[in-house]
């Protein structure tokens, strides 16, 4: 018997063989999506490659739902969610490693290292956003791709930023413990507040990141870097030059403060 109805065959309702396709579908799309942003955290990306994974990472974020987006409420929410789904895959190396990569340096000038490159990093994106944006500028229909573009440089930049926040605990002897789900939390609380993971904040679990305080300042912040990334879209270069200039200042101004946050932390641990 010939019919659009496969059940028996497969022993699978039509519309659960579907859902499933589509979750296996996100699924891989995440997966994508969390070795995407992990790339672009590299030190030493080259701008060509730096481009094409924003590019790649644009794609993933179409992809994962672009309708959320034309929302500002509903995007900000959105937002919210890719940076906790991806902060938990963003590589974060230890004191070792970074020495290893870095020799000779003190602490402090291993700090100001990773604050300079990480600045560099974020500066790197904004220029690479403004760079495709200032390309299709003259094409209106194009334009429909532009929350696209500002999200994917919101979520790399704040990759950056968190990858950044975690080393410099490491550098300053305060590592971030816990399960790869309890440090991505802590991490993401440190960035929306601008400064070091607090050890005695209550409740630094993954439950804590569907609180209503700790999301709602998460997305709070994810809207003024969204607001700044806004200048992407500026005409010709200028966005370009703008959006990496507005870029680096802000991550070196996050880098000093959580530096100087853990600097402060660790002198009272000793005098204690």
């Amino acid at each position: 018997m010939s019919g659009t109805d496969n059940t028996a065959e497969t022993g699978v309702p039509p519309a659960l063989e579907q859902k499933t396709a589509e979750s296996q579908e996100l699924t891989a799309v995440d997966t994508q999506l969390e070795q995407t942003v992990a790339a672009l955290t590299a030190d030493d990306l080259e701008p060509a490659g730096r481009r094409q994974l924003l590019g790649r990472l644009a794609g993933d974020i179409r992809r994962r739902g672009l309708g959320q987006l034309f929302k500002p409420k509903a995007a900000m929410r959105w937002m919210g969610d890719v940076v906790a789904d991806v902060a938990p895959h963003v590589p974060i190396r230890d004191l070792e490693t970074l020495r290893r990569h870095y020799p000779g340096k003190s602490d402090d000038e291993l700090a100001d290292h990773l604050i300079k490159v990480s600045a560099l990093a974020t500066a790197g994106v904004g220029a690479a956003g403004g760079g495709v944006a200032s390309v299709q500028w003259v094409a209106p229909p194009t334009l429909l791709s532009a929350p696209v573009l500002l999200a994917a440089e919101t979520v790399a930049v704040v990759a950056v930023e968190l990858k950044l926040i975690g080393e410099l605990h490491e550098i300053y002897g305060q590592p971030v413990r816990g399960s790869l789900g309890q440090r991505a939390i802590a991490l993401i609380q440190a960035w929306s507040q601008q400064r070091g993971v607090n050890p005695l904040l209550p409740g630094v679990g993954v439950a804590t990141v569907l609180g209503t305080a700790a999301r709602k300042e998460l997305q709070h912040t994810l809207l003024k870097r969204f607001g700044r990334n806004l200048t992407t879209l500026g005409p010709l270069l200028t966005g370009a030059a703008v959006a990496g200039y507005l870029n680096r200042r802000a991550t070196r101004h996050l880098g000093e403060h959580v530096k100087k946050d853990l600097r402060k932390s660790r002198g009272k641990a000793i005098e204690g």
